[in-house]
């Protein structure tokens, strides 16, 4: 009886909040792979969401920082060097080091998944020896790499000239269910929503102040971050005050029903930051799945969609006013709200997990097989 082919992904997280791997766990699993997702605990972390597949998470001293990815990689080499590894899937380049280091060692097969612009991150884009680092990093041990995989076409692209190698979208869309109708406004309360982590660049400081500018609906805050202790405070001191809610970290199910309930999703980016210019966030799926318009910053990837299904709508610029005359005109419009309601069920049937999850398929056992 042939054994079992092992499967072992690599992040940096802790796991709980990253429904793409989740997802990707789940669809290699179906295939008969035996998969072990490996990230990190930090001290917040909760107990580890319950999957048909194997999750370990390795504990670091340090929590950020050089020193956090330093310790972080030597654990994480120590610790694959000596298993019995097939594939192993390494997510960005904050794992792919150790990926190279063990092909080069074990002579393993080694999948590249790329989900954001690394080097252009808000936390890598200014500081150019950083930069310089990642950068060494990417062209050293991303060729070394069997297959590449990234998020969305204006990645691929990029990545593709850069790296001299052909990248498979795959889609970071939810799986696909018939949305529950809703008539949003006749929901106790209105509210707007924003999921996601809260960190810089994300839009979030801009649609607080924005609060003030929109009436008769609140705002509800999804997540933690770098900023959350920040915008709390500033949350506190705006006349909207009372309309703007932090829900803190939710389990998926909490986030879907939130979501469900929602009039509108928000999902504002910086975008002179290269990686968020170019970006496609998984919550912009999350709102499409769910029947809920969203609120985009005009850049390529969601012009793109929105263009081709009208699913939400357009921001010019990342500041307040900008923000609440879009919102305060698309709440002002019902007829267009439930037209868009509908689109997002229309597109919801191309963007979706099963149908991204056959290239996944593919991929793999044109490596196995």
């Amino acid at each position: 009886m042939q054994k079992q082919k092992k499967i072992y992904l690599t992040v940096t997280n802790d796991l709980n909040q990253d429904q793409r791997m989740h997802r990707v766990c789940l669809s290699i699993r179906n295939q008969g792979y035996e998969v072990v997702l490996i990230g990190r605990e930090k001290k917040e972390s909760k107990q580890i969401l319950d999957f048909p597949f194997k999750q370990i998470r390795l504990k670091c001293f340090f929590g950020k920082g050089f020193l956090f990815y330093a310790e972080f990689n030597i654990r994480l080499f120590l610790f694959l060097l000596f298993k019995k590894i097939d594939v192993l899937y390494a997510v960005d380049l904050d794992t792919i080091a150790v990926g190279g280091m063990v092909k080069i060692f074990r002579r393993i097969t080694l999948i590249f998944d790329a989900h954001e612009y690394f080097e252009e991150t808000p936390e890598v884009y200014k500081r150019s020896f950083v930069k310089f680092i990642w950068s060494s990093i990417g062209h050293t041990f991303v060729p070394l790499s069997d297959r590449y995989i990234t998020v969305n076409e204006s990645l691929a692209l990029i990545l593709g000239q850069l790296y001299n190698r052909h990248f498979e979208v795959i889609y970071n869309a939810p799986i696909y269910s018939e949305i529950i109708e809703n008539d949003i406004f006749t929901n106790e309360k209105l509210y707007i929503l924003y999921q996601g982590v809260l960190n810089k660049g994300r839009g979030i400081s801009e649609t607080i102040d924005a609060m003030e500018m929109i009436k008769n609906v609140d705002l509800y805050l999804v997540g933690e971050g770098d900023l959350s202790v920040e915008l709390r405070e500033k949350a506190s001191k705006s006349k909207a005050h009372n309309r703007i809610v932090f829900l803190g970290w939710l389990s998926p199910n909490d986030m879907k029903n939130y979501t469900l309930g929602a009039t509108l999703g928000i999902n504002l980016l910086d975008g002179t930051c290269k990686n968020y210019y170019y970006s496609l966030a998984n919550k912009f799926f999350d709102y499409m799945h769910q029947g809920i318009p969203s609120v985009n910053m005009d850049f390529p990837e969601y012009r793109g969609i929105i263009n081709q299904y009208d699913v939400g709508v357009l921001v010019q610029e990342l500041t307040p006013e900008a923000i609440s005359i879009v919102i305060n005109g698309l709440l002002e419009d019902k007829n267009r709200l439930h037209e868009m309601h509908v689109n997002c069920q229309n597109a919801s049937q191309k963007y979706n997990w099963q149908n991204e999850e056959q290239k996944l398929v593919k991929l793999f056992k044109s490596l196995i097989d």
